[in-house]
């Protein structure tokens, strides 16, 4: 992987990061599941109008939003909502990584280096550090439900790896036109139409600002700029070689969640954002002077499972 498609990861990483304090923001005026269909539907009526249908086999595009759309979300934005702080969800998330290796292993038979399982060990060391030092800030209900969007990305990761859309940015657009539908009814069904309604009522209010400015925020950076790049990333490289970049993650959504809304770290956390990032660079650094994977590349030796993320 050339170093500036892993910076353009790193950057996708912080972008997702970020992202969890506009989600915050947004959930602050709307129901979960609705703020995931406006999501959507903000992002699919210019995307059905203006963009070219990407020119992959519909199961793939299909499954692209069901996980990494419509899972992903609806379990991100319910544990968020039901009490999971901002920067301990940006952690629990990045259960994807994991998941889509593992995944990437057993479904795509993607063979995984030792290297790698080696960096996603001490990024996932990393990872329970962090949440043992946060645990009690949170119930268990929540962290289930977030650790849950973390395998729908998963599974939405294995589509995208096996649509090889050639053009991500489409392919990352249209995902956005199967979220809304699905959204708009667990919301009808959870929420209910007088809570949406109210949410409606309330949101040309000043107070209602920093909601569109974080749902702008998730709209055309998180989704439209992160989830593109990421795309593209995963349809030049491995899975296993882009996946433990999304670890990253919840380093700057700790960082933005202690800045912007005071969830200090503890030492604890900083050493876990530490083993996290060392685990990173283990997992997808090439080992010796072998040669970058090629941009359409074979299932071979470096690859690893995963196909993002997300957030």
């Amino acid at each position: 992987m050339p170093v500036r498609h892993r910076l353009l990861a790193i950057a996708v990483a912080a972008i997702w990061g970020v992202n969890f304090l506009a989600i915050h923001a947004s959930l602050d005026q709307f129901p979960p599941f609705f703020l995931v269909a406006l999501r959507f539907t903000l992002i699919a009526i210019p995307t059905v109008l203006f963009v070219p249908r990407p020119q992959v086999p519909l199961r793939w595009l299909i499954g692209y939003g069901l996980g990494f759309g419509v899972a992903q979300f609806t379990f991100l934005y319910a544990g968020m909502a039901a009490g999971l702080p901002t920067g301990l969800a940006s952690l629990v998330l990045q259960a994807s990584g994991p998941f889509t290796l593992a995944l990437g292993a057993v479904l795509l038979r993607e063979r995984v280096s030792g290297r790698q399982w080696v960096g996603i060990a001490v990024a996932i060391a990393g990872m329970a550090i962090v949440g043992v030092a946060r645990a009690q800030a949170a119930g268990l209900v929540p962290f289930l439900l977030v650790l849950a969007g973390g395998l729908g990305w998963a599974f939405g990761n294995l589509a995208s790896r096996m649509a090889k859309a050639p053009n991500p940015l489409h392919f990352t657009l249209w995902m956005s036109v199967v979220v809304p539908v699905p959204m708009l009814a667990l919301s009808l069904v959870f929420a209910g139409p007088q809570q949406i309604l109210a949410s409606l009522a309330t949101a040309l209010a000043p107070s209602a600002v920093p909601a569109w400015i974080g749902l702008a925020y998730t709209c055309l950076i998180g989704t439209a700029v992160g989830s593109g790049i990421w795309t593209w990333l995963l349809a030049r490289h491995p899975a296993g070689v882009v996946a433990p970049f999304s670890m990253l993650v919840p380093v700057a959504g700790i960082i933005t969640a202690a800045i912007v809304l005071g969830e200090r770290p503890g030492w604890l956390e900083l050493l876990g954002g530490v083993v996290v990032v060392a685990g990173v660079m283990i997992g997808a650094l090439r080992q010796g002077s072998r040669r970058p994977a090629p941009a359409e590349p074979a299932i071979t030796e470096v690859p690893a499972p995963q196909p993002v993320p997300g957030g």
